[in-house]
C-alpha cells in the first residue's frame, strides 16, 4: 500500500499568513515550487501518493493567519495522511545565520526520525549548514496533525549564500528531502 505523504508549502502568496524575504526572494515562492518538486518526484515512486496544500502558485488557504494552518492541518487529517511535511525557509536578524533544520513536535518519535533524515538528505544533497533536528511544540501544524509530522526549514533567506541557494537550487531541495525520506522508509531508489 502506497504511503501518504502530505506536502504543506508554507504560506500564501499574498494577503495574510504570507512568509519572510529576503534577497529579492519570497519565502512562499520557494516553498510553493519546492513542494511541486518534492511532489513530482513522490508521485514518480509508485510507492507513494502525494497532496499538496497549494496547487497552484496563486492558492490561498483560509481567510486569516489561524484559518490558513486549521486549513492545511484539516487537509491533512481529514485524508488522512500518513506524514505531513511543512516546507519553510527561514530568516534571522543576524545574517550570518545559515543552514537547515526541521522542526518536531517532541524528541525521538517518528516524526524525529524521519526529520533527522531529511536535514542530512539535504545538507548532502545541497552542501548547507547541519542545524539539525529542534522540538517546538508550539507549532500549530505539528500540534495539530495526527499522524507524523516535519517542519522543514529548507536554509536562511536572510543570509545571502543560503538565499542564492534557495534561488538556485529549489530541485536539490525538493531531492534532498526525497532521499531523505527513502533513508527513513528504508527504500532504495526508485527505478
Amino acid at each position: 500500500m502506497a504511503i501518504k505523504i502530505f506536502i504543506d508549502q508554507g504560506h500564501n502568496p499574498s494577503g495574510h499568513n504570507m512568509g519572510a524575504e529576503g534577497f529579492g526572494l519570497r519565502e512562499q515562492d520557494i516553498t510553493y515550487q519546492v513542494g511541486v518538486y518534492l511532489a513530482d518526484l513522490l508521485r514518480r515512486d509508485g510507492r507513494f501518493e502525494v497532496r499538496l496544500s497549494r496547487n497552484s502558485p496563486e492558492e490561498i488557504l483560509g481567510t486569516s493567519n489561524a484559518s490558513s494552518l486549521r486549513e492545511r492541518v484539516y487537509m491533512a487529517n481529514s485524508w488522512p495522511a500518513d506524514y505531513f511535511i511543512s516546507i519553510h525557509a527561514n530568516s534571522n536578524e543576524n545574517p550570518n545565520i545559515n543552514g537547515t533544520e526541521c522542526y518536531v513536535y517532541q524528541s525521538y518519535t517518528q516524526a524525529y526520525f524521519l526529520a533527522q533524515h531529511i536535514v542530512l538528505g539535504i545538507v548532502a544533497r545541497v552542501g548547507t549548514r547541519d542545524n539539525g533536528v529542534r522540538t517546538n511544540p508550539s507549532l500549530y501544524v505539528l500540534r495539530r496533525t495526527t499522524m507524523p509530522s516535519v517542519l522543514v526549514e529548507l536554509a536562511y533567506l536572510s543570509n545571502p549564500e543560503d538565499a542564492e541557494l534557495l534561488m538556485d537550487k529549489q530541485y536539490a531541495f525538493a531531492d534532498g528531502i526525497y532521499r531523505g525520506m527513502l533513508r527513513y522508509f528504508g527504500l532504495g531508489m526508485a527505478e
